[in-house]
């Protein structure tokens, strides 16, 4: 099958093809996971970011294939979840830059399109690593540059895209010695070259159909990606009158102009957001060309949809008073996290000038981010990233100048970044905690009597003070450094690199404290896990107390799965 050019709808089923061979392959790519831990998640990432982009491809596909790249583009956007997963939005968001004003492409556009893509990635990550999907997409791009000065159809040059990328990914252990001494190539490279084989095995096909049906366990992946579970601390609630929520009017809809009445009307989006600025907050316009999506806080709704009509026709349109919901909370009808999951509303906060997110895995850490006075709590961490969506909703469910977000884990915090580029009515301030000692440290160092230009190097010199250490147990044999790790085994972390492995869990937890504490007078804090028994923490509580008699010992609950214990010295 040849294809000299690939339109809007070949280019659509070449996504939704590539997005089944992702999901059909999300488990494998996720044992390609270096720590031998439960919770390796790189195909889970990048499956349900893709599954984001299918659902808003099927929502409208179109012909051009310009405005098929920018659906794409606004799906893997807010849908990205992990590093990975942020990367692929951001190599399809430049691929969609570059074709934005095409109804087709032929060879030498579509090698354009994917240098584009790399360039985009690169510049969105701050210190780019050699031998991940970087990598992979950089060679696979650079030689489709090559390809096509001589090449008359995009079918043959996807095909040296995937043969280049698959290349690529078998060099990856050559380029990160960590993938060669485990033996095997990168997850995140591995998971592009199966989208990639989606693509090629779409244009054999034929590519145009316009068949976008999931199957059931497809459309099982896409249930799963659903916003984070959200936490608004009750007592945030309860110290906010009814009356002071200002504009009070929550509102969202879409405005399509896509009818030929509206086509000759320009919108500017700038304007458009000072006119909403006038008499609201919390204001999102996402620009998509031919739909506009439009979330807004205003006390006079009339006032915003007059405005609105005159760029095209309201669809999809939805009020919330939040008075009323403040009413009913405040009566108990109602929790404010099963509001938010339920309606797809935002919870109602404390006006204030300043906010935090943070991100936690288990009800009793949770608890104690809660008590340190953070208004959103996104339930995530290690076994499900929270997209870039669900920060952005995190951060407009806040009503604050400035917001600060605790990712608290290594995977979470380009998509936190990512979220804050997306936020413009509020500054958004991404501290880069690593771990949920860190996070903690950071929201204890926070001032809310300081300004931010204070408040942020204060928390992060906080952070640097904090050594963090997980145990979790080994899913499969491995050997990383001088370890020789077997399935079963207890795995202790140091600033999550692994440390210590032992077949029996007391043994591993005195070995991994004993590398954390340096002069024995450290503050020592011990978060229990789901799976943690008393007689063990017993154990590990006493002995600290025999081993080190100066330090200072806290114990809580925190219910994190799959991390028996979790713990902090300082």
């Amino acid at each position: 099958m040849s294809k000299r050019f690939i339109n809007g709808t070949d280019f659509t089923t070449m996504v939704v093809t590539g997005a089944r061979n992702l999901h059909d392959h999300a488990a494998d790519v996720n044992a390609l996971n270096v720590f031998p831990v439960p919770d390796g998640d790189t195909g889970t990432n990048m499956n349900l970011t893709i599954t984001s982009a299918v659902e808003e491809l099927k929502k409208k596909s179109s012909p051009h294939l310009g405005k098929s790249a920018e659906l794409l583009s606004k799906g893997l956007l807010m849908g990205a979840r992990g590093n990975s997963g942020v990367i692929l939005s951001q190599l399809f968001r430049g691929f969609a830059k570059s074709v934005s004003g095409l109804e087709q492409a032929g060879p030498a556009e579509m090698a354009a399109a994917f240098q584009s893509g790399v360039d985009m990635a690169y510049k969105a990550v701050v210190k780019p690593v050699e031998g991940t999907i970087l990598t992979v997409a950089k060679e696979a791009a650079k030689h489709a540059v090559w390809y096509a000065r001589r090449a008359t159809d995009v079918v043959d040059l996807m095909e040296a895209v995937l043969e280049k990328a698959n290349e690529a990914l078998a060099n990856t252990p050559n380029l990160l010695p960590v993938l060669k001494q485990v033996g095997v190539v990168d997850s995140g490279g591995q998971g592009l070259v199966y989208i990639y084989e989606g693509f090629v095995s779409a244009l054999k096909a034929g590519g145009a159909s316009t068949d976008y049906t999931l199957d059931a366990s497809y459309r099982a992946a896409a249930a799963v990606a659903e916003p984070a579970p959200i936490q608004v601390p009750k007592s945030a609630q309860a110290q906010l009158d009814t009356d002071a929520i200002e504009f009070f009017y929550d509102m969202e809809f879409f405005i399509n102009r896509s009818t030929g009445e509206f086509n000759h009307v320009p919108f500017h989006e700038e304007t458009y957001r000072r006119e909403l600025a006038k008499d609201g907050d919390s204001i999102i316009v996402i620009d998509s060309g031919d739909i506009i999506k439009v979330h807004v806080h205003s006390r006079k709704p009339g006032d915003v949809f007059n405005l609105s009509m005159k760029y095209g026709e309201l669809t999809r349109m939805n009020i919330l008073n939040m008075r009323d919901q403040h009413r009913d909370l405040l009566a108990g009808e109602f929790e404010p996290a099963d509001f938010y999951e339920e309606t797809g509303s935002e919870p109602i906060v404390e006006v204030k000038p300043y906010g935090m997110i943070a991100v936690s895995m288990g009800q009793g850490i949770s608890d104690i981010f809660s008590s340190l006075g953070v208004d959103v709590i996104l339930s995530g961490g290690q076994t499900m990233n929270p997209s870039t969506e669900d920060f952005v909703k995190a951060a407009s469910a806040i009503e604050a100048a400035t917001i600060y977000i605790y990712p608290n884990n290594s995977n979470i915090i380009l998509a936190a970044e990512q979220a804050r580029d997306l936020v413009e009515d509020k500054q958004i301030v991404v501290i880069p905690t690593k771990t949920i000692p860190q996070g903690i440290a950071a929201a204890l160092a926070f001032n809310p009597e300081e300004i931010e230009e204070n408040n942020t190097p204060a928390m992060k010199e906080a952070i640097g003070r904090i050594t963090s250490g997980q145990i979790t147990y080994a899913v499969r044999d491995t050997q990383i450094d001088d370890l020789q790790i077997q399935s079963g085994d207890y795995l202790g972390l140091k600033n999550n690199k692994i440390v210590v492995n032992h077949p029996d869990l007391l043994e591993t937890a005195k070995q991994l404290l004993e590398s954390m504490i340096v002069n024995g007078d450290e503050i020592v804090t011990i978060l229990t896990g789901a799976d943690a028994k008393e007689e063990e923490t017993q154990a590990i509580a006493d002995f600290l107390s025999d081993r080190y008699p100066g330090t200072e010992l806290e114990l809580h609950s925190g219910g994190q799965p799959l991390y028996c214990y979790i713990f902090s010295v300082e």
